[in-house]
């Protein structure tokens, strides 16, 4: 048995992603995003699932304010939807769309519950995208000026901003796997749409201390970590370059002014060369109050010649998975977090994104999550170790409040807190819920 005991003053929170909980997808002036064309095109996702309807918070907002009232949490990281504000990507307001949020941020804040907003959470306005997206530079200019008005409108009430939301799923996972919305195939695109995501949030990050905003502002990359089979060479050299993928092409830009150079002759030997502007390093290296982490699963790896993007393969070891077959490696956690502060110094750093995948259904009311309650267990147990190493962790959104659209696989996968019934809408909380609501109230928890 032990007692797993976190900082005085430790934040606790939840989080969840605009086009995956709001539905009212075209309501109140709401222009279309990537996400409505891509999840209304046949095969792009499970079950021909779309983000329409969702967990309906749009009109239920408050009853989703009350379960986190009584959840005790400390933030909601909430991301808004820049169509709902903007439906033509940039020009005139949607003042409806405004208005939902104002009413959303108030009453969180009567709640007594921080909102920690982020900008950009995948749902790009369709207008921009058919000017080529991320891939053309107007729509840095474009992100920039809807930056700034939420800026302007909620300074005050909002006073943690996280610009973009995981700009390796915007990049890769979206223009070169093909996954996500807009679902391209094309590596050369990708790498340059990854540059200029960069440019936009260092953008972004100066406009917000020109027009000096109250509060504090970082950006939230997702994480892995791929341990080497063995002490070999190559498969160190394949693991590095699986890594660097995630947490140095993202991160090096933001604190040291460079990409890593092993990563740039890698893609030069795939025929890839970003294109950039003189300034640009100048304004992606704008520095940040904090760093955002998300972090859900890891892998162990060794070197095979031609296999995949950086001549690895993962190699099994029988690690248990979560229903969306993710291995649970705990350990990648406290790797990739003690990394990160040795690599990058002491920034502070939020969990923005930490949960599980378990299908569990209501039987009698009860929704017995058993498995993400271990989960929960051992990932905070591996962010405590964490924080007794010296790595300046300020708080832990688990991710998710609620089960909702899961992107491409539609409504297959469950990583809520609370169970959503999709037909009825109906909240049930689980199991995971009134754990991590005992282990808020005393700021630890018993690990038997």
């Amino acid at each position: 048995m032990a007692i797993i005991q976190f900082p005085k003053n430790f934040k606790w929170g939840t989080a969840t992603a605009s086009y995956q909980i709001e539905g009212a997808a075209f309501k109140d002036g709401r222009g279309l995003s990537i996400w409505d064309t891509f999840s209304h095109t046949a095969g792009k996702v499970l079950n021909g699932d779309n983000g329409d309807v969702a967990c309906d918070s749009y009109h239920r907002y408050e009853e989703d304010i009350e379960l986190m009232k009584e959840l005790g949490i400390d933030l909601y990281r909430f991301s808004v939807s820049w169509p709902r504000i903007f439906p033509n990507g940039m020009g005139e307001v949607n003042k409806k769309g405004l208005e939902f949020y104002h009413k959303f941020v108030d009453k969180l804040i009567e709640n007594g519950i921080e909102p920690m907003c982020t900008l950009y959470h995948w749902d790009l306005p369709e207008v921009l995208q058919e000017k080529g997206g991320w891939a053309n530079r107007e729509t840095i200019d474009a992100f920039v000026h809807y930056a700034e008005l939420m800026f302007k409108e909620f300074n005050g009430k909002i006073k943690l901003w996280i610009t973009l939301n995981e700009p390796w799923c915007i990049s890769f996972l979206s223009n070169y796997i093909g996954a996500h919305a807009p679902g391209n195939r094309d590596l050369q695109l990708a790498v340059q749409i990854s540059h200029h995501l960069l440019v936009a949030h260092g953008k972004t990050v100066r406009k917000f201390r020109d027009i000096s905003i109250d509060g504090k502002i970082g950006i939230a990359p997702n994480t892995t970590w791929i341990e080497p089979f063995s002490s070999r060479e190559e498969d160190i050299e394949a693991c590095r370059r699986e890594n660097a993928y995630f947490i140095e092409w993202f991160m090096d830009p933001l604190f040291k002014g460079e990409y890593p150079q092993f990563m740039v002759e890698w893609f030069k030997r795939k025929d890839v060369e970003m294109q950039m502007n003189p300034e640009d390093m100048q304004i992606v290296q704008e520095p940040i109050d904090f760093l955002g982490i998300n972090y859900y699963t890891g892998h162990l790896a060794r070197f095979k010649e031609n296999e995949g993007l950086f001549d690895s393969e993962f190699v099994e070891m029988g690690y248990e998975r979560t229903d969306i077959g993710w291995p649970v490696y705990p350990e990648g956690f406290f790797k990739v977090l003690t990394y990160i502060s040795g690599r990058y110094g002491n920034i502070p750093i939020y969990i923005t994104e930490n949960g599980s995948c378990y299908n569990e259904e209501p039987q009698n009311g009860v929704v017995a999550d058993e498995g993400r309650i271990k989960y929960l267990k051992q990932h905070l147990t591996a962010l405590s170790r964490s924080i007794e190493s010296g790595v300046n962790i300020k708080g832990y959104l688990t991710w998710s409040l609620l089960d909702n659209f899961e992107w491409a696989e539609g409504y297959s996968k469950r990583f809520g807190i609370v169970h959503v019934n999709f037909r009825t809408l109906e909240r049930t909380k689980k199991n995971s819920y009134y754990w991590y609501k005992q282990a808020i109230s005393n700021n630890y928890y018993i690990y038997e």
